[in-house]
C-alpha cells in the first residue's frame, strides 16, 4: 500500500485517562451504516492503520469484528506496528446484558478480533432493548424495557469483573445522560473511563460534555461530521446538516479544506475524541491530518460554539418500550429517567 500518504502516529495528540492511560485523541470508526460490507470495513481500518490512525473503535453489533481482526493479524505479521501501539474498543451488545453474558461476549470479541485484551470495552447502550440490523424506525422489540438502575449495575458489576480478569483495561459507557451517569457514579466501584456520546457542531451536548469533565470522564464523540451516510431510520425532516452550516463552510473556505474537515478539527479541540468513518483513502487521511496541524482559532472555536441547534441525529426509536412513546424518553432531557 506504497500509495497511501501516511501522518506519523508521535505526531497525534491524545487524551489521559484518569487512571494515567494515554488514548489517542482520534479513532477511526468501524460502523459502516447499513451500506458498507464487513471487507470494505476492514479495508477502511487497514488504510486507517497504513495512514497512521493507532485507535480502532469497534463493536460486537456491527458485524465486521471477525473481518477487522484479520487486518490486525496481518498489520502485526508485517510489523506495520504491534499490538501495543494499538488503543481497540469494543461494545456490549444490548442482547447481552445478563448474567454471564457481559464475559461471554467480550471473549467473543477478543477471539473475533484476535486479541489477548481491550483497551476499553463499553457498554453499547444502558438497556437491553434489542433490534435487528436494518430494521425500520417503526420495529419494536417486545422484551423492550427502561433504563433500570438495578440491572443496569449487575451488568457493570460483570464489566468492572473484566478489569479484574485482565480481558480489558478500561471500561466505559454510551449513550447515556447526566441522570443515569449519577446513578452509576454513585453505585460503581469502577468510575467509568469513557463515555461514547453523539457530539457534532449543531449537537453538543453542553450539559453533558460539561459533566464528563468535571467527573475526568474523556467523552468519545460519535458522528462527528453529523453522519451525512446514517440509516434512514435515523433521519427525519427537521435534522439539520452539519457541513452545510455557513459558519462551517465559511471557515473551512478559509483554511481551504473541505467542511467535515473543520467539524472534526473543533471536536478534538473541544477536548472530545472523534471517531470518524470513511471508506475512502483520502477522507481518512484528511481526518487524521485535521488534528495535527493547522488548528482553529479562538475566534473559529467561539463561532462554532454558537451553531448548537441541538439537532439529535441518532434518535434511537427502536429502542422504545411503549406504545405511543417520543424518542425524547430515551435522553431524559427534562432529568428525570423515564419509567
Amino acid at each position: 500500500m506504497n500509495d497511501i500518504k501516511q501522518i506519523d502516529p508521535s505526531t497525534v495528540p491524545f487524551r489521559t485517562l484518569y487512571n494515567g492511560d494515554k488514548i489517542p485523541a482520534i479513532g477511526l470508526g468501524t460502523f459502516g451504516s447499513d451500506h458498507v460490507s464487513n471487507e470494505e470495513v476492514a479495508k477502511a481500518v487497514e488504510i486507517g492503520i497504513e495512514t497512521g490512525f493507532r485507535h480502532i473503535d469497534c463493536a460486537s453489533v456491527y458485524g465486521n469484528e471477525k473481518n477487522i481482526g484479520k487486518i490486525f493479524a496481518e498489520c502485526f505479521k508485517n510489523k506495520v506496528c504491534t499490538r501495543e501501539d494499538l488503543w481497540i474498543t469494543s461494545k456490549l451488545w444490548n442482547d447481552m446484558h445478563g448474567k454471564g453474558d457481559v464475559i461471554k461476549s467480550c471473549k467473543k470479541s477478543l477471539s473475533d478480533l484476535g486479541l489477548d485484551y481491550l483497551d476499553l470495552y463499553l457498554v453499547h447502550w444502558p438497556f437491553p432493548n434489542f433490534h435487528a440490523k436494518g430494521c425500520s424506525v417503526d420495529s419494536r422489540s417486545p422484551d423492550a424495557r427502561p433504563y433500570i438502575h438495578e440491572e443496569f449495575m449487575k451488568t457493570w458489576i460483570e464489566m468492572e469483573s473484566l478489569v479484574d480478569a485482565g480481558l480489558v483495561k478500561n471500561i466505559g459507557i454510551s449513550n447515556v445522560s447526566v441522570a443515569k451517569l449519577e446513578l452509576i457514579l454513585k453505585d460503581c466501584r469502577i468510575k467509568p473511563s469513557v463515555c461514547e456520546m453523539e457530539c457534532h457542531p449543531n449537537f453538543q451536548q453542553p450539559k453533558l460534555f460539561d459533566y464528563l469533565q468535571e467527573n475526568k470522564i474523556v467523552a468519545v464523540g460519535f458522528c462527528p461530521i453529523g453522519s451525512p451516510a446514517r440509516p434512514a431510520r435515523d433521519t427525519t425532516p427537521n435534522d439539520t446538516v452539519d457541513i452545510q452550516d455557513p459558519v462551517i463552510v465559511k471557515i473551512a473556505k478559509d483554511h481551504n479544506v473541505h467542511p467535515a474537515v473543520i467539524c472534526v478539527k473543533w471536536a478534538e479541540q473541544r477536548g472530545q475524541i472523534p471517531i470518524p468513518f470513511s471508506s475512502k483513502a483520502r477522507n481518512i487521511y484528511s481526518n487524521l491530518n485535521s488534528v495535527v496541524k493547522d488548528p482553529l482559532t479562538n475566534k473559529e472555536m467561539k463561532e462554532i460554539a454558537g451553531i448548537d441547534k441541538k439537532c439529535r441525529l441518532i434518535k434511537g426509536q427502536v429502542f422504545l418500550w411503549k406504545e405511543n412513546q417520543d424518542w425524547a424518553d430515551l435522553w431524559d432531557e427534562n432529568g428525570v429517567i423515564a419509567k
